[in-house]
């Protein structure tokens, strides 16, 4: 006999917890499953726990500059066992919240394991069997573990494990250039490790221009990490020392010995035990669920938000799924996945923020475009605070005087590029910013400046 409910709810990520808030407020009852960690990727093993970990990385480094700022603090050293305990103090308070909020919700009933479809509304969790006219997927993603030569043959790390171990690897290589691999590439070299980085392609974060992949290349090598690009064969095999990592498939490979390996290569969705083909729901062939653009399935009543759905792989555009689903289904708002501006940050240090094209997108329309670019060396509030590396750089269109898009990597570009964001969304001419009077010493205040400098892109 299948317990009845108005909605199923599986996985405890970021749509998916506000979902029930908004449904059961709504008079709905919702059977909600997890099957372990409540909080989902953001909380457990992704942004909570790597940016505590990131801000200990900084003070670490912040330390080792002293002297710049007539500050002696003498030798410095890192704790992992307190950096562990204040990063899973912030993280135990978000995801004990998040559980105690659906198991204290009356019209919400929570369930404990693996949910697997038996038709198109039904899911069995263990000996129960689940009954819903509507059914919300929000089952997030787990690192990728490419099929590279020889990587079943050593101990490797992922994202998940390596937040796991409790000792600084002495050399850390990395598999994989790009914004997992970059952030923990340089918080380890903070806390003491040697750092190798392999990236495949000819340049870091490769989806970002061309110059702001040299600046990321220049940022971590200054602080000793090893770069190496263009590894079109990375193997691995065992050593004494650890697990060597070749990359090219000749006799001239100079493999990088490290005592140990992260793998971050990308991420794969966590659909492949739900049971998919039971309710008939599509996929596609990297395993993401295929929606629409208000996030139904192909089947009548299923929906899917978050990191499984392909169309976003970031807190905010997952809790936006949210926004989107409950607006159509609750609002009366037609909502959409396009109406959402491209925008997400990389958390090294200095962070770089990203909205809307890049310039080599903007080129590849042939449209005529407008650049403003700046050096954060001209900007008084980095100088102040001796964080002076990276640039900012914006587009605009040259016939609405809209802003195109942006990248800011320098300090406090995570937070002062929504400005942008912003006016992007109320659709208005860059001449908004442009024109504003920002306060004086912030980072922001060289925005209006920024724009005031835009010339043609040539």
């Amino acid at each position: 006999m299948s317990k009845q409910f108005d909605a199923i709810i599986v996985g405890a990520g970021q749509a998916g917890p506000a979902l029930a808030g908004r449904l059961t407020q709504a008079g709905q009852t919702v059977a909600y499953v997890e099957r372990k960690l409540f909080g989902g990727t953001c909380v457990n093993t992704g942004c909570t726990p790597t940016k505590a970990m990131v801000a200990s990385a900084y003070a670490a480094h912040v330390a080792r500059r002293g002297a710049e700022y007539g500050v002696s603090s003498g030798p410095v050293s890192v704790d992992m066992k307190v950096v562990h305990a204040r990063r899973d103090a912030i993280l135990m308070k978000s995801r004990t919240g998040v559980e105690t909020s659906l198991r204290k919700n009356e019209r919400c009933t929570v369930f404990v394991g693996t949910a697997s479809f038996e038709s198109a509304t039904t899911m069995r969790v263990g000996e129960e069997l689940l009954e819903a006219k509507q059914i919300f997927l929000n089952v997030g993603g787990r690192a990728t573990v490419p099929e590279m030569p020889g990587v079943h043959e050593v101990p490797y790390l992922t994202n998940t494990s390596l937040l796991a171990l409790e000792t600084v690897p002495k050399h850390l290589v990395i598999v994989g250039g790009s914004y997992i691999g970059i952030e923990f590439g340089q918080m380890y070299r903070r806390f003491g490790s040697e750092v190798t980085i392999i990236e495949k392609a000819s340049r870091l974060v490769a989806r970002e221009d061309e110059d702001v992949s040299a600046a990321v290349k220049e940022i971590l090598e200054g602080e000793g990490i090893r770069v190496r690009l263009n590894a079109e064969c990375i193997h691995m095999a065992p050593h004494e020392e650890g697990v060597s990592v070749g990359v090219n498939c000749d006799a001239s490979d100079d493999p990088s010995i490290g005592s140990h390996v992260l793998l971050a290569v990308g991420r794969t969705p966590n659909t492949q035990d739900l049971g998919l083909e039971k309710a008939g729901v599509a996929v596609d062939e990297r395993g993401y669920i295929v929606v629409d653009d208000q996030l139904r399935t192909n089947v009548p009543g299923i929906y899917a938000l978050g990191d499984c759905n392909g169309k976003g792989a970031f807190t905010h555009t997952a809790y936006n799924d949210f926004e989107i689903v409950t607006a159509n289904l609750l609002d009366g708002d037609p909502r959409r996945v396009s109406d959402r501006i491209a925008c997400y940050a990389m958390y090294m240090d200095p962070p770089l923020a990203r909205i809307g094209m890049t310039e080599r997108e903007v080129r590849a329309t042939g449209k005529p475009a407008l650049i403003g670019t700046r050096p954060m060396t001209r900007v008084n509030r980095a100088l102040e605070k001796g964080e002076s590396l990276g640039f900012m750089k914006v587009l605009v269109d040259v016939e609405t005087q809209k802003i195109l898009g942006a990248s800011l990597l320098g300090v406090g570009c995570d937070e002062a590029i929504h400005g942008l964001l912003d006016v992007m969304y109320a659709d208005a001419p860059y001449t908004t910013i442009s024109r504003a009077v920002h306060i004086h010493p912030t980072v922001s205040e060289l925005i209006p400046t920024l724009l005031q400098g835009l010339k043609p892109l040539e």
